[in-house]
Parts: structure tokens; C-alpha cells; sequence
């Protein structure tokens, strides 16, 4: 038999029958799911120094386990030294496995790895169902080595859920483990 990511095991064995019951869905295919997991890093300072590109491309695909592309300024801003087509990030889309496992692991060892953690907001979905997390030190994930750290990077993250509102979207993920703080 192959391997199943541990949180997905539990999303379909325990997490969809609960959440077809609470809302009082007809079909279990009504049953809000994960889609993707996009995290995304802004790195301002990579017009001065393309190395500063180059780390951030490594730490992100350390991070998510999966290749991470640049991202390219659309204009060109002259007050940020900017020109069109300039590296100004990096991102990854996270699906399927992958994803399960990132989530996995942001939930039971990165966010506890946070000072002074007590949860986190939430007060972050954007009406359609979507979450986004905002996580300013990049070291929180165990996959990072310290010591090839030439600046600490902040990194945001969106869970991308197939839920209607808000509500439904908030239960799919305290169902999956997410530390909310209410």
C-alpha cells in the first residue's frame, strides 16, 4: 500500500463525516476541501543583490518540499529603484500530498516553534473562504539551517479552501489542527 499523508488519512476518515453532520450537507461532496496552499516571499532588497534571490529560492524550497519559481515586477517604479521584469520574489503552489504534508508540518512543528505563540488570528479569511497567515521569521521552519542564514525573511501563506463562507472554512481547519486563538 502507498503512503498517505497523515492529516489527509484524518480529513477523510474523521473530519468529512463530522463536517457533513454539523452543516447538514446532502452529499459528502458539498464537505468543504483543501484546493492548494500558495506561500509567497516579497524580497525588496533584491534589487540591490541578486544573491539575496538566489538563498530565498533555496530556503522556499526547503520549506515547502517542492521547486520554487521567482516572482517578476509587472512595472517599473523609479522611487523603489524597480525596473519591469526585475526578481523581486519568490513563491510556491503547494497540491495534494504535498500540501497535506506542508500543513502538517506548519501546524504541529513550526507555529509552535513561535515566540511567545498563543494562536493564531482568526480573522484572516477573506469571505470566500480563504485563509491567509502572515509568519515573519523564516527560521521557525526545521528545514532551515542557521548557520546559511544571511538575513531572517518573513513569508506568507494562503489555504486555499473550496468552503462557501467563512464559517465553514474556520471549521475545516480547527478541525485539521489549526491553532486558532478563540
Amino acid at each position: 500500500m502507498s503512503y498517505v499523508p497523515r492529516l489527509k488519512k484524518l480529513y477523510f476518515d474523521q473530519i468529512v463525516p463530522g463536517l457533513a453532520k454539523q452543516f447538514e450537507y446532502k452529499s459528502i461532496m458539498q464537505v468543504p476541501k483543501l484546493e492548494k496552499i500558495c506561500i509567497n516571499q516579497g524580497i525588496g532588497d533584491a534589487t540591490q543583490d541578486k544573491k539575496i534571490i538566489e538563498g530565498s529560492l533555496k530556503e522556499m524550497t526547503a520549506i515547502a518540499g517542492q521547486k520554487a519559481v521567482s516572482t517578476k515586477a509587472k512595472k517599473s517604479i523609479s522611487n523603489f529603484k524597480l525596473r519591469e521584469e526585475m526578481v523581486i520574489g519568490s513563491r510556491v503552489t503547494l497540491r495534494k500530498d504535498l500540501m497535506y504534508e506542508f500543513l502538517d508540518r506548519l501546524i504541529s512543528v513550526a507555529l509552535p516553534r513561535v515566540r511567545d505563540f498563543r494562536g493564531i488570528n482568526d480573522k484572516s479569511f477573506d469571505g470566500r473562504g480563504n485563509y491567509s497567515l502572515g509568519i515573519t521569521e523564516q527560521i521557525i521552519f526545521p528545514e532551515i539551517d542557521l548557520d546559511k542564514i544571511d538575513r531572517i525573511k518573513g513569508l506568507d501563506i494562503t489555504i486555499v479552501t473550496s468552503a462557501k463562507t467563512d464559517k465553514e472554512a474556520r471549521e475545516l481547519l480547527k478541525e485539521l489542527g489549526m491553532p486558532f486563538k478563540n
